[in-house]
């Protein structure tokens, strides 16, 4: 029956969204969220060894480098201690001059934390391997149907240590930023019992609703606009991950995601705790807005 019902949801998206290839999805967020990249920790061995894996799948997925290159380092302090992060970006072109950029970290909390045993791997399945898995299913579908706009996908590293890494981005884009019309950000987007998935930021920018609302009305699973009122503390997520450096050049954006669940930041958060039938519907969900805003 469960897997009746997960055969069902991902020919429903079809219809609705485009196909995307769910075998590759399921196969990279897997794979990022194994033990051997410990934890994605910017600055680690098993960061870096991320990024490999990253750079394999950029190429497979028909991403061209500007300037000959994914890879984009940068440095920021951590205490007193210097760090160095590093970027990976490439875009697939538009016939159209603007760009929209589409956004997921990478990196994780590495291995350990307070009160923990020292060597749980924080795996980050649903944060972020889940993003990074639909940017590149996104990219591959793009790839085969080419947009309006130039699509720019960031694979940011040092969202965990303060969005370092798309802070770094909108200081030095690699078009200039008046040119970028829109982020969409994902970030959480693989496990929700509820089958519900937010979309954060329409309210602060109505132009986005219609594409937003147009795509839930038809949508298997529960697309609902919210957590983007200012001044409601913690329930206000609007400059939560990456999509925040966005929001502070004035860059309209969209962040999807889930509210925090039982595995947030553990060493349970581990590929079998995601929900696969509610993440590949929630990719195909993103992939249909971001058609409807295209």
């Amino acid at each position: 029956m469960k897997w009746l019902l997960f055969c069902t949801g991902i020919l429903f998206s079809m219809q609705v969204a485009g196909q995307t290839d769910s075998v590759q999805l399921m196969k990279d967020i897997s794979t990022l969220a194994d033990d051997k990249y410990e934890g994605r920790k910017t600055g680690t061995a098993g960061n870096r060894q991320a990024q490999f894996y990253l750079l394999k799948r950029f190429g497979e997925a028909g991403l061209q480098p500007y300037h000959n290159t994914f890879e984009y380092p940068f440095y920021f302090k951590r205490g007193e201690t210097n760090i160095m992060g590093t970027n990976l970006y490439g875009y697939i072109p538009g016939s159209d001059s603007t760009v929209i950029v589409i956004s997921a970290h990478y990196d994780h909390v590495g291995i350990g934390r307070p009160n923990q045993q020292q060597d749980s791997i924080y795996n980050g399945a649903d944060d972020n391997a889940s993003g990074i898995g639909g940017l590149l299913a996104i990219a591959s579908y793009f790839k085969q149907h080419p947009p309006r706009h130039t699509l720019i996908f960031l694979a940011a590293d040092g969202e965990e240590m303060g969005l370092q890494g798309a802070k770094a981005f909108v200081a030095r884009p690699p078009v200039p930023l008046q040119d970028i019309v829109l982020n969409i950000n994902m970030d959480m987007i693989a496990h929700n019992d509820k089958n519900e998935l937010y979309a954060c930021g329409p309210t602060v920018h109505p132009e986005l609703k219609p594409a937003v609302e147009k795509v839930a009305a038809r949508s298997n699973i529960k697309l609902l606009i919210g957590h983007d009122t200012p001044g409601t503390g913690a329930d206000n997520w609007i400059n939560q991950s990456d999509q925040g450096a966005f929001n502070q050049v004035k860059i309209p954006f969209i962040y999807f995601g889930v509210e925090d669940h039982e595995d947030y930041h553990k060493p349970s958060d581990e590929y079998k705790t995601i929900n696969n039938s509610f993440y590949f519907n929630a990719v195909n969900t993103i992939l249909a807005v971001i058609r409807e805003l295209d």
